[in-house]
């Protein structure tokens, strides 16, 4: 059971959600004052603990119309009065009121202010707090200008929020936007934080948590919220352990892995060692015949399958063991290695009546077969795994996969009626029912040959892992995005983000589990 910090901690918000929030905070009496009060003392404390070593601190406070530039003001109140010698550059002529007050008081205690930013003396580092949440239009002129110059300065930037110039939902960057190196996001996250496109400008984020009733979380977006971030608390969750104590390998699932051709034969290996992570109870491995001797090689536990070839190196056809069909395995995955010469393999797996997860090759003859709507039609789960290229060949009526990656793969799971993974960094995945999960934390360490396949066994062998158990695919998912993700993190934090291939990193699954042992048992 989530406490409420786990809750808020997964929650996720538009700027609409957030005003109507926000909105039922101060019609139950909260005041508007004290509420930016309590903010910016958090905000406050918070930079104190980031830039605790710098001995005399200069600080340049941007101070935009809105609250966020009132929250900045109580912001640089707190610092000089903690002894920082601040600075506030305040461009607007037109404030809100309490702003307005705020600026004032500011100034009638003797910080000075600057409207032009070339007169703002050198800092150690500064606090944005030009635009909040709910930036529709874009940046130009003078602020725009103002903006590219403190990207210039090379300063350390701590964001109130979101960095001004971000849209809140979609991370677009509206004409031009700070770059920070920290962003205190306050109350709950926004989704632009979690979009691709914002990552370059956003640095570290953190939530900052000003205590709101869980009562008006719910009342604006539901007891189960349309769109959340996979936390360690919710992925440990899902995982099948701790196992029963009374419990035998066909009971753990049996997976069977369709993959590999002559020419790439490593896309097979790979994928079985994820799988191997997973600790499925059984692996069955399906490849083209001239494989097999290989893959015994490598995974001696696994039952091995050789099939019959195509003269180019593919699986010509599926050659199951006597008395052995595909309704026979808990979960199928299929793809990695394949080529597009084994059509008819892929034809044949979508037909079966098993959970079914589809990557790489097994995606491209999918997009050839033009078969999207007919997924809907199956009898088990389909799970696509997709990067953005391959997402564009399957839904190529779809535009927004590199830019509002969430409303794109909300758009194609609700077509295709799969659980649709769009890979990237940050992963984003959908049910048919527009149910999103967002993995917020991955590495660059992942942009390599290999890390896709690794991710497909290991989703197989948790799909198989958990198929008699009731947990709705895409958390299981999820789960999945999570654990190959922070695999990839702990290998890069202890080898760099050069030294994770998708071999190491396929070893470094069992480590993430080890590493979070205490808070699953």
């Amino acid at each position: 059971m989530l406490n409420r910090k786990e809750h808020i901690s997964q929650i996720i918000v538009t700027a609409a959600q957030m005003r109507d929030i926000e909105a039922r905070i101060f019609a139950a009496g909260m005041p508007v004052p004290a509420l930016m009060e309590k903010v910016a003392g958090l905000i406050s404390r918070r930079i104190q603990a980031i830039f605790a070593r710098i001995s005399f601190p200069r600080v340049g406070i941007l101070v935009g119309p809105g609250h966020n530039g009132g929250d900045g003001l109580v912001v640089a109140r707190e610092l000089y009065f903690s002894g920082y010698q601040v600075w506030v550059y305040s461009p607007f002529h037109k404030l809100k009121e309490l702003t307005s007050q705020h600026l004032q008081y500011a100034q009638s205690i003797g910080i000075p202010f600057y409207q032009e930013i070339e007169q703002l003396p050198e800092c150690d580092f500064l606090v944005d707090g030009l635009f909040g949440f709910g930036l529709e239009r874009e940046i130009t002129d003078n602020i725009a200008s103002a903006i590219n110059q403190l990207n210039e300065w090379n300063k350390p930037i701590i964001s109130i929020d979101l960095p001004s110039g971000l849209h809140t939902d979609t991370g677009e960057v509206l004409g031009t936007a700070i770059r920070a190196n920290y962003t205190s996001c306050l109350g709950l996250w926004k989704q632009g934080l979690l979009q691709d496109q914002a990552l370059d400008y956003i640095g570290k984020a953190e939530l900052i948590d000003f205590d709101i009733p869980w009562a008006d979380v719910q009342a604006v977006l539901g007891d189960v919220p349309k769109i959340k971030r996979i936390t360690t608390a919710t992925a440990l969750s899902t995982l099948p352990l701790p196992r029963p104590p009374v419990t035998h390998k066909y009971k753990e699932g049996h997976l069977l892995l369709i993959c590999g051709s002559r020419r790439y034969a490593g896309g097979a290996i790979l994928t079985a060692l994820g799988a191997r992570g997973s600790g499925v109870g059984m692996l069955s491995i399906a490849v083209p015949e001239s494989l097999k001797q290989l893959l015994v090689s490598h995974l001696p536990e696994a039952l091995v399958i050789g099939c019959p070839e195509t003269e180019t190196g593919a699986i010509a056809q599926l050659q199951l063991p006597e008395n052995t069909n595909l309704s026979s395995f808990s979960a199928i995955a299929c793809g990695p290695g394949l080529t597009k010469d084994a059509t008819s393999i892929v034809e044949e797996v979508l037909a079966s009546d098993r959970p079914l997860v589809l990557d790489a090759d097994g995606l491209n003859i999918l997009a050839q077969l033009g078969t999207i709507p007919t997924l809907q039609q199956r009898q088990a789960a389909t799970v696509l795994t997709p990067h953005t290229g391959e997402f564009q060949r399957l839904f190529p009526h779809i535009s927004d996969a590199k830019g509002d990656r969430v409303k794109a793969v909300q758009e194609a799971a609700s077509q295709s009626g799969a659980v649709v993974l769009l890979k990237g960094a940050r992963t984003a995945i959908a049910n048919p029912q527009g149910s999103v999960w967002i993995n917020p934390e991955s590495t660059p360490a992942l942009a390599r040959g290999g890390s896709g396949d690794v991710l497909t066994g290991l989703l197989g062998g948790l799909l198989a892992q958990a198929v008699n158990k009731e947990i709705p695919v895409e958390d299981i998912v999820a789960t999945a995005a999570w654990w190959h993700g922070q695999a990839g993190i702990l290998a890069a934090s202890e080898r760099t983000e050069l030294g994770v291939d998708a071999f190491t990193l396929s070893q470094y699954l069992l480590k993430v589990i080890s590493y979070n042992r205490s808070q699953i048992y």
